[in-house]
């Protein structure tokens, strides 16, 4: 049967008649308890790239692309923001609501993308799984990127299998659109359209009728995205070369069941997903010649193909992190969504199973080690010229968006003209060639009797976030910055923040002193 016509009889099959009106209703409901889960936790604390999405935004347009040359990331989400920002505002609830719609909208993606690969039934369910996934959840309220990278992974691996799989030849251009959009989003883009590129060639080797076909169409469609993305190939080369990602540890074998985890909200989900889905998907495996068992075998590709080339360039040169999953969420889910529908009234069971293991627990309130909350209670005695020390140079974004304005800023690298980024070129040299005397000594001495100095120095008791070459340096950098300033008799301890000894194992403690002789 042709792809084009066994697509129609899935359709008309379909044991979920649905008007569009009762679609419609049922999609908005979906829409809806999402929102009310999610929303939950807009509003919350900015993180430190939060602070950096929020810092690099505020330049003008123009001036983002440039800016972002000494940070390590393509531009298309700063834009964006840049341009929400302008209308809505910079606040905590203002930004997070942007990565709120993004995540909203793939519920009825996944819905077009179960329902037109394989039917209506795989299509709710999809959309279930979308409209509760926790990965969507956390980054639905973090002022980041990422479930705008899970929304267009999504759209580009359910195009990609239409145009590819399906021959439905025209989806080739939305997935060259959805790929050049990736590509202006985040770096593991690549890896995706290298797990795209090998998929796209297995389907080729395949289908030898159809295989001069699938090559044409690849080669457009690749290369029209590559063609689109060629203008920032020379800011990503200048990024690999002075930036990278030294603050990453080297993924180890365990750190791929973890990524499943984290995209798959949990140890339990995935466990049960893999029993009641798997089930559903071997009988489409089964079956050699059956044009879906060479689909889900193309979504398999895309999501964990992707997921072990990351994993295998990270050997070489660290860049991995659980949020970057993001590019994998997509492919996965509806893996996932397929198995579920395919496994009859089991797998209305587990999806069932599966919602109540993803609902929220709630959103706890803001540690109060967090950068606002510290600054909330040191700020009062802070005025204009008066010196912050971060030791955790990147954090200096964050905490430069919570304090007021008039405040001279200090890394442990050394001074700083503008907090709204942090400048990655050769940090590693830079930290390992600071020592405090010379880059906290002038500060220092500038300070006239009467004026403070805040010290905010990050919370590091649990060593294991602190292994990379980057954090150890840090680490070792901080201790060194703070011994100097404890000892420094010109300056007496006004405040430390937070008040008392609270446990935690990030965010960060601030001390203040105030320069009371020269």
């Amino acid at each position: 049967m042709a792809p084009l016509a066994l697509a129609r009889a899935r359709v008309a099959d379909a044991r979920l008649p649905v008007t569009p009106v009762a679609s419609a209703a049922l999609v908005a409901a979906l829409i809806l308890v999402s929102l009310a889960l999610r929303a939950r936790g807009i509003g919350g604390a900015f993180w430190i790239d939060e602070g950096l999405s929020v810092g690099i935004s505020s330049f003008a347009f123009t001036d983002i692309p440039a800016t972002l040359r000494l940070d390590g990331s393509p531009p298309l989400y700063y834009l964006m923001l840049h341009v929400w920002m302008a209308l809505f505002g910079t606040s905590e609830a203002a930004t997070h609501v942007l990565s709120l719609i993004f995540a909203l909208a793939a519920i009825p993606v996944g819905l077009w993308a179960g329902w037109s690969l394989f039917g209506p039934r795989t299509g709710w369910f999809v959309a279930g799984l979308f409209a509760l996934n926790p990965f969507l959840t956390t980054y639905s309220h973090e002022t980041r990127m990422y479930s705008l990278m899970v929304l267009l992974a999504l759209v580009a691996g359910t195009a990609f299998v239409h145009a590819f799989v399906l021959d439905h030849r025209r989806h080739a251009v939305l997935f060259a659109v959805a790929l050049a959009l990736m590509l202006y989003t985040h770096n593991w883009t690549i890896f995706f359209t290298a797990a795209a590129g090998l998929a796209w060639l297995a389907i080729a080797r395949a289908r030898r009728e159809r295989r001069r076909t699938v090559l044409l169409d690849g080669l457009l469609a690749f290369g029209g995205a590559v063609l689109v993305w060629l203008p920032w190939v020379p800011t990503l080369a200048f990024q690999a070369r002075n930036t990278a990602a030294p603050w990453s540890n080297t993924p180890t074998l365990s750190d791929l069941s973890t990524a499943l985890s984290a995209v798959l909200g949990g140890l339990g989900p995935v466990i049960g997903l893999l029993l009641v889905a798997g089930t559903g998907l071997s009988h489409i495996i089964r079956r050699r010649r059956d044009i879906e068992r060479l689909e889900l075998l193309t979504l398999a590709g895309l999501g964990l193909g992707t997921l072990l080339i990351a994993w295998s360039a990270s050997q070489f040169s660290p860049a991995w992190a659980m949020r970057y999953m993001a590019v994998i969420v997509g492919p996965i889910v509806l893996l996932a969504g397929v198995g579920l529908a395919r496994a009859g009234r089991l797998g209305v069971a587990a999806l069932a199973l599966v919602a109540l293991l993803w609902l929220p627990k709630g959103v706890p309130p803001d540690p109060v080690t967090t950068e606002k909350r510290v600054v909330a209670d040191v700020e009062s005695f802070l005025g204009r010229g008066d010196v912050v020390v971060s030791t955790h140079p990147e954090r200096l974004t964050v905490l430069d968006y919570y304090l007021p304005r008039g405040l001279t800023y200090v890394t442990s690298l050394g001074p700083v003209a503008d907090a709204r980024y942090m400048d990655w070129r050769d940090v590693l040299g830079r930290l390992r060639a600071a020592s405090a005397s010379k880059t906290l000594g002038p500060a220092l001495d500038n300070l006239g009797k009467g004026q403070d100095i805040l010290l905010v120095r990050p919370v590091t008791e649990n060593s294991s976030n602190w292994k990379a070459e980057w954090t150890a340096l840090v680490r070792k950098r901080d201790r060194q910055y703070a011994r100097l300033l404890r000892k420094d008799q010109r300056f007496v301890r006004r405040a430390v923040a937070p008040a008392g000894p609270y446990a935690a194992s990030n965010g960060v403690r601030a001390t203040l002193y105030t320069k009371v002789n020269d």
